[in-house]
């Protein structure tokens, strides 16, 4: 077949693949290829066995692959061919040097930007879909214009807002899609080519033109404007806890109103994910850099409160199991960071689990897809934590139940059985609030939740 252009996504992530899978489903005419340097990501990209877990992806991936759709470890010969080129590269927190802690790692970002200039013998397309700060397609278009080849390179700014476990459905039905360019002729043409892809499936109202630098910067500050409102919630349920106020009815009382909104407001044990706290911390780096110290306290806060609403879920567990878990069996329900993907980077259920671990408790993970990232994040606890995939042997002999992920299955439990098969006294701590607070109490349950007066037998 003749496609009329050739598209390479270089990153064959949790933004690379469903991005392009969903590009080569809607637009039959491109060739669109994924190229990493992981080649057990790509023979699992190549199989049924998708290297993620995601809604309706592999149906998306099934539907295209092989028609259009490409997984490839040929990163120099896609480069060679490609007319745009997607940079959906790893941008992880760095952990030495300048800004260690905070600023982003762009190391991987620069070096795809090398190889783009090594092995490019036409003008491209570039487009940025990593997470990256603000002005940083400036330091690729440095790069990127020092080649000595006569060719040209334009750098659009296309940031991904894909919520992980829905990420299908946002890119078919997104909210918006942001294309940040420079205000050149060159650059407007370019922001159109992107803006010519969406458009095979995107309202054209819905796809919203930029220059560079407020396209970079969106992305951040809309992850930031979620996680505060997750840890401002989460605040608020710390004070219903002591004055007996239920933060469910606040939460829909204050959602109520159409200015705020009820979304991203109901109290958890905190938030979780590769973006929100790498973003905050970020904005925050960026922000001091900028000698804007109060602009950066205000943004790390919400990074120190949600730190605190882990904290003080597992205090509440150590407390009122006596102050001693030592040698318990705790089932913790869930560990991926949310329902619907088995990602568990910066979950909470990884800080709840080594602290719980450092007390001396056994425990037993049980997720619906996160089980293998859990063994990993849990590595050197052997011995002292189990993996069960079915939730009643995971509980079976447990003297209480911890729900870290708001998995439908959980709430579907028989919890009359559950009751018969725990050390008495017996405790939920509801770390989602998602259960039936009431009903457990009735069964006989010593109930935890979060922002509610706790429901005990003694």
């Amino acid at each position: 077949m003749n496609f009329t252009k050739n598209i390479l996504c270089i990153g064959a992530g949790y933004v690379g693949g469903p991005t392009m899978a969903i590009i080569a489903l809607k637009c039959p005419e491109y060739k669109v290829t994924v190229v990493d340097i992981n080649e057990d990501r790509i023979t699992s990209w190549n199989s049924d066995n998708l290297p993620i877990y995601e809604p309706g992806l592999l149906q998306a991936v099934q539907a295209a692959r092989g028609t259009n759709l490409f997984f490839s470890t040929a990163i120099s010969e896609g480069i060679r061919a490609a007319d745009i080129i997607f940079v959906s590269v790893n941008t992880p927190t760095k952990t030495f040097g300048l800004g260690a802690g905070m600023a982003s790692d762009l190391q991987y970002w620069e070096k795809t930007a090398h190889q783009i200039v090594m092995h490019s013998d036409q003008s491209k397309i570039i487009v940025e879909k990593s997470t990256l700060p603000v002005r940083t397609a400036e330091a690729m278009e440095r790069i990127l214009s020092e080649n000595k080849k006569d060719i040209h390179f334009e750098v659009i700014s296309n940031p991904e807002f894909l919520a992980e476990g829905s990420a299908v459905n946002d890119l078919l039905e997104p909210d918006r899609v942001l294309i940040g360019s420079q205000q050149t002729e060159s650059g407007r043409q370019a922001a159109q080519a992107i803006v010519d892809i969406y458009a095979h499936w995107v309202p054209l109202e819905k796809i919203i033109t930029t220059n560079l630098w407020s396209a970079e910067l969106s992305k951040l500050v809309a992850n930031a404007f979620l996680a505060q409102r997750i840890s401002s919630i989460n605040a608020i349920s710390a004070l219903c806890e002591k004055t007996d106020a239920d933060v469910a009815e606040i939460s829909f009382a204050v959602g109520s109103d159409r200015r705020i909104g009820s979304r991203f407001i109901s109290a958890s044990i905190g938030f979780g994910g590769s973006c929100f706290k790498k973003d905050i911390l970020n904005l925050v780096y960026i922000c001091r850099s900028y000698g804007l110290n109060e602009v950066a306290d205000y943004w790390e806060w919400v990074i120190k409160m949600n730190e605190y609403q882990q904290e003080r879920f597992v205090k509440k567990m150590i407390k009122e199991m006596f102050n001693t878990i030592v040698g318990k069996k705790i089932a913790l329900l869930g560990f991926a960071f949310k329902a619907n993907t088995g990602d568990t980077r910066e979950s909470p259920g990884i800080y709840v689990a080594k602290k719980l671990l450092e007390e001396k408790a056994d425990l037993v993970i049980c997720d619906l897809q996160a089980q293998d990232n859990a063994r990993k994040d849990l590595a050197g606890f052997d011995g002292r934590v189990c993996f069960e995939p079915d939730p009643y042997r995971a509980i079976e002999g447990a003297h209480a139940i911890a729900v870290i992920t708001e998995w439908d299955l959980f709430t579907k439990l028989d919890f009359k059985k559950i009751f018969t098969m725990m050390e008495k006294p017996a405790f939920i701590f509801d770390g989602r609030n998602i259960l039936d607070h009431q009903r457990l109490f009735q069964i006989g349950f010593n109930v935890f939740p979060l922002g509610k007066p706790s429901l005990t037998h003694f």
